[in-house]
């Protein structure tokens, strides 16, 4: 069990209580519970009563925020920080959810002994006042440093800095900063789209398990020793589980190949390792970003080969987002089974269906695309790791390649395969070309589904009126009770950024120039953000649309009856010259099919039905229906 002196002693070493003299120290390690935190348990849960706080030790606690059934994580907290610390500053609800990803050991307190500080400590209440506004304010200029753009390039602030030397000379670096010199300077030369790589979390994590199985491929071989190797890969692991990721602040789109991504992964996590082992950070004849992190690679083939683990893992969640909407759709092609429609083509009435047979047509399409989407991430999973520069294999250690793929494996979890041929892997972005290709493929389709949707429900006067979709807001400033198919509407333009994202991949990829294509940086946003957004609206649709969505059954019905392509499903019983005459009296009339046909003494009321029995209708012909039909 701990000791109050062994608890003061961790106390101390917390960033979040730096400065507290000694005896606040042994005043609060009286007054904490000592606590293991568990992964996936919760310190508290949003909503409820602010009633404790923590301090970890080790370990890591996503901060998360829910909304329409989806959880997001704000923030990734880690050793010597607090947790819930807002308890000491007013009564509120937890407006979040402290969830621990990574388990590990801290201190508790509840409100019960906060209110025991105060009574016999007040100092020491006040200093931890202190000290949480200080955190809070902290954590809102992490948030406030990714705001990175023209005029705007340190990222983060401050008046401390430190000093760094990169090949152009020496810079002085934010202090607060993880990252270094060289880092800064990508910071400076490409405020471009303002979206920086910590908009893309699973693009981080990609880096930090690539260096990761690096370092330990790196150690077996005998090139790092046991030291460096273990707070490189403690220092990977934290990105990976959602740390420290406020810190990777260059621009997707970027000169130099990934360089600048590359070596903001490779700063970071030396910097980091550097304060594992009670380093200052930017001691890097200590744990270099190139020496260590970096040993054995290069951008090209660090860069491509963590954008293509980025993509698997990304598109393994949009597969299932999509899988999920066409089940959506399937599930309302069974629901509409029953209910007859006119087909149309070229915009005209063409021959009855139903309106399952529609929706379940939806749903066939996109699932055909998830298993398109399949075949592409298997081509992914071919990796250029060990290349180095230009797939020579320069600077790397004979079997490094091999090693390094199968580390990673374990790492990532990813079944990777190296290519049998690196210097035509370095080079060639065919693998991206093609899931581009698909990409554009899916959202051709779900724009037309999307196109239809909004068709359907056109009206609800005027229109073709046949299905209802949810409503989702007003849809006008000016005309009372218009509702627009505001979902759908989205969704289309989701599908046109991604069709036009495939000409800059296409473009991007033809650019290469011999052993290297320099333009992978944007091939790897318009993918990443591409799948992302697809994902999104796939989500969307299905939540606030399709599941929502209903028929009008009797305006389907009337239009069956009043059509001219009804007529087609006439001639086998009257003949064809019988039902041209029909038809053409129906055009110049205006008269329904039905009532021409009645009159005309052609077909019973009970035959016509017959005839227009759903099953009739909507299948190959059968003899039974027409033999009731001709008597």
């Amino acid at each position: 069990m701990s000791t109050p002196a062994a608890i003061a002693e961790q106390l101390r070493a917390t960033s979040f209580l730096e400065g507290l003299t000694d005896a606040h120290l042994w005043k609060l390690a009286r007054h904490v519970t000592p606590q293991l935190f568990e992964t996936d348990t919760t310190i508290f849960t949003e909503g409820d009563a602010r009633q404790r706080f923590a301090i970890l030790f080790s370990g890591a606690v996503a901060i998360e925020k829910s909304a329409d059934g989806r959880t997001t994580r704000l923030v990734t907290l880690g050793a010597g920080e607090a947790v819930g610390e807002g308890l000491l500053l007013d009564d509120t609800n937890h407006g979040t959810t402290a969830r621990i990803i990574m388990p590990g050991h801290g201190v508790m307190l509840s409100r019960a002994q906060i209110d025991d500080i105060t009574r016999e400590a007040p100092q020491l209440y006040a200093a931890l006042v202190g000290r949480a506004a200080r955190s809070i304010s902290a954590r809102l200029r992490r948030a406030d440093a990714t705001l990175v753009g023209r005029g705007r390039t340190l990222g983060f602030g401050g008046h401390r800095t430190r000093q760094e030397h990169d090949l152009l000379g020496d810079r002085e670096v934010p202090y607060e900063a993880l990252y270094g010199v060289q880092t800064l300077r990508a910071l400076e030369n490409f405020p471009i789209t303002g979206i920086p790589l910590r908009e893309f979390p699973v693009l981080i994590e990609a880096l930090a398990e690539v260096k990761e199985a690096a370092a330990l491929a790196n150690h077996s071989l005998g090139l790092l020793d046991d030291a460096t190797c273990d707070v490189i890969v403690r220092a990977a692991r934290e990105i990976r589980a959602g740390r420290h990721h406020e810190h990777f602040l260059v621009d997707m789109i970027q000169g130099g190949a990934g360089t600048s991504t590359n070596m903001n992964a490779n700063e970071v996590i030396a910097n980091r390792a550097l304060e594992l082992r009670n380093e200052p950070r930017g001691s890097y004849h200590v744990v270099s970003p190139n020496d260590h992190v970096n040993l054995s690679q290069s951008t090209n083939d660090v860069y491509p080969t963590a954008v293509r683990l980025a993509l698997h893992k990304s598109l393994a969640t949009f597969r299932d987002e999509l899988a999920r909407l066409a089940n959506a759709f399937a599930d309302k092609g069974t629901e509409f089974a029953p209910l007859l429609k006119m087909g149309r083509t070229q915009m005209q009435d063409a021959v009855p269906m139903t309106l399952g047979q529609e929706f379940m047509a939806f749903a066939n399409t996109l699932r055909e695309d998830v298993d398109r989407l399949a075949e592409a991430q298997g081509l992914i999973r071919e990796i250029n790791l060990g290349a180095t520069a230009i797939g020579t294999g320069i600077n790397a250690p004979p079997g490094y390649a091999n090693t390094v793929a199968a580390r990673l494996a374990e790492v990532s979890g990813v079944a990777v395969v190296t290519a049998p041929d690196l210097v035509e892997a370095t080079s060639d972005t065919g693998a991206f070309v093609q899931l581009s290709g698909v990409m554009k493929r899916t959202a051709t389709k779900l724009s037309k589904i999307c196109n239809d949707l909004r068709l359907l429900s056109s009206g609800p006067r005027a229109g073709f009126g046949e299905i209802n979709l949810p409503a989702m807001q007003p849809g006008s400033s000016i005309m009372p009770g218009k509702v627009n198919p505001v979902i759908p509407e989205v969704v289309n333009q989701v599908c046109f950024d991604v069709i036009g994202g495939d000409v800059t991949v296409t473009m991007a990829a033809e650019a290469g120039q011999l052993q290297l294509n320099a333009f992978e940086p944007v091939i790897a946003y318009r993918l990443l953000r591409g799948i992302d957004m697809l994902r999104n609206a796939c989500l969307v649709l299905r939540e606030r649309c399709v599941i929502g969505i209903t028929a009008n059954a009797d305006r389907m019905r009337y239009f069956v009856e009043h059509s001219i392509g009804i007529v087609t499903a006439l001639v086998p019983v009257i003949g064809y010259e019988q039902a041209t005459d029909v038809a053409r009296t129906a055009l110049t009339s205006g008269r329904g099919v039905f009532e021409i046909v009645l009159e005309r003494e052609l077909l019973t009321r009970e035959q016509l039905d017959a005839i227009l029995n759903p099953e009739a209708m909507t299948a190959p012909r059968f003899t039974k229906e027409f033999a009731v039909a001709k008597g």
